[in-house]
């Protein structure tokens, strides 16, 4: 399969080619020279973890090969284990001051902090050279991944998104197997999970609580609207929450619709609808579904590639499957997507675990795909040490990530639009919605009450707000950062 590129497949650039397939090799610094500002595999990458108590500790213990010299937590009684587990490493409540006296040092961060700072502390590292590392889902806004994208591109540095499955040998099989024509074309594809696991859609606490004297209150705030502080908020249960969080959507699509969204190069949908359980203001829904539409994208060389439909389901739901899985086999509690080919149906778990074909087939293939034999921390941290104009991509590189990413929260905006009642168009390539009828409104509620009069129910929304759709529509893509905080401007 020598002669089959990774541009042919995926468009990702010649610089990949060279590591499609076998395990890429770094090249010595001392063969393209340390003026050119790479590292040598032996030397160690200067890192600062942000985020640290919770998805940042299982990173910088797959980063324990380097020298992490600064970590940052908004909530130091949370992150105190992981604050002694490196006691030699300056610590810090605000990345701000972080950054003002130790990003100069660093090679590189990792970003692992609530869903809603991802892309302002990255986009600050990524515009001082810094490579970046950062947790799912990368960003909360569509706009907020094509800028980390871009920046990353014009930058130079090297990205990965904390999806993990992307570099495992299972998700390996998945790929190959769509793209030696296993299972022919798809141009149906569901998927599902067993997230939320924290709380959804309820209403936000009105009762103020005392500050914990361990918590930066204004540090976790960041760039979202002011609150007060509660305990329901974090850590953790943050992406139940619309400013902090994107729900299971945001949370678990970048695992699940990974080896789609790669596989069958999706890119940009046409159009998209959502639709939930009851819709709140300031908390993501129990349950939801979500519905894109792909065109037709330019076939590969075993695999054609026609308009595909990608729909997902969330908070108990599933679609209703036509089929009866192999003896022995079950699907994955965590999540599995589902791909309907003209030939065969291939299953896949969360993380792209443990794929397999309905027929009960175990094809043996050809490796496409780039084999990765390291993790996927460990990946990054080879790909920090290769000089820019060689460099192998990681396997979730933002080039990938990133449009990854921007269709998964464009779902979540959906679902936030679904009082239009109508498939919303996408314009991919100028993130926005083409047919918001121009004088649309929409309900916002805060609350739903719930009362019996006479023995019949009634409900009725509390505190709603009518608000212009389009322009609602344009700060679920774009937001509007708050309390000073500044996105860099988008590179052209």
């Amino acid at each position: 399969m020598a002669e089959i590129s990774r541009r042919d497949f995926l468009k990702r650039g010649s610089a990949a080619v060279a590591g499609m397939i076998v395990a890429p090799t770094i090249v010595p610094a001392s063969v393209l020279g340390k003026a050119k500002g790479h590292k040598a595999p032996s030397d160690k990458l200067n890192i600062l973890g942000i985020g640290i108590g919770g998805r940042g500790a299982a990173d910088l213990h797959e980063m324990e090969t380097e020298n992490i010299i600064g970590l940052c937590d908004c909530d130091w009684k949370y992150a105190k284990h992981i604050f002694e587990k490196y006691p030699d490493a300056k610590r810090y409540s605000e990345y701000r001051k972080m950054y003002d006296e130790m990003l100069p040092q660093a090679d590189a961060v990792m970003v692992a902090t609530a869903d809603h700072t991802h892309a302002i502390i990255a986009a600050e590292a990524i515009q001082a050279g810094k490579h970046a590392y950062v947790e799912k889902p990368m960003t909360l806004y569509a706009y907020e991944s094509r800028l980390l994208t871009k920046l990353a591109e014009k930058h130079k540095v090297a990205t990965q998104q904390g999806n993990q499955g992307a570099s495992q040998a299972d998700t390996r099989k998945a790929l190959n197997w769509l793209w030696n024509g296993e299972i022919g074309e798809v141009t149906r594809i569901e998927a599902f999970t067993n997230r939320p696991i924290w709380p959804q859609g309820m209403e936000a606490p009105k009762n103020k609580q005392a500050i914990p004297s361990t918590m930066n209150w204004d540090a976790f705030i960041g760039p979202a609207p002011m609150r007060d502080y509660n305990e329901v908020y974090t850590p953790w249960n943050f992406r139940g929450w619309w400013d902090f969080g994107s729900g299971a959507l945001g949370d678990m699509a970048n695992h699940i619709l990974q080896v789609a969204f790669k596989g069958l190069n999706l890119g940009y949908p046409e159009a998209v609808i959502g639709s939930s359980t009851q819709l709140m203001s300031d908390a993501c829904p129990s349950a939801q579904k979500i519905t894109y539409r792909f065109p037709a994208r330019p076939n590969m060389p075993k695999l054609a590639l026609p308009p595909c439909e990608l729909t997902w389901y969330d908070g108990g739901l599933r679609p209703n499957l036509p089929f009866n899985l192999p003896e022995g086999k079950k699907f994955d509690g965590n999540g599995v997507t589902v791909f309907y080919g003209t030939k065969d149906i291939m299953v896949v778990g969360c993380y792209g675990d443990r794929p397999f074909l309905v027929s009960g087939r175990e094809p043996i293939v050809p490796e496409i795909e780039r084999v990765v034999k390291v993790s996927h921390q460990q990946d990054w941290i080879r790909a920090c040490k290769e000089d820019a104009d060689v460099r192998v991509k990681s396997a979730s590189d933002f080039s990938l990530a990133g449009p990854l990413n921007e269709m998964i929260v464009m779902g979540v905006a959906a679902v936030r639009l679904q009082e239009l009642e109508q498939w919303l168009k996408w314009d991919g390539k100028n993130m926005h919605f083409t047919n918001i009828p121009k004088d649309a409104k929409l309900h916002v509620s805060n609350a739903i009450k719930f009362s019996i009069h006479d023995g019949h129910p009634s409900f009725s929304a509390a505190d709603t707000n009518l608000v212009d759709a389009n322009l609602y529509a344009e700060r679920l893509i774009k937001p509007v950062y708050q309390n000073g905080f500044k996105l860099p401007e988008m590179p052209m």
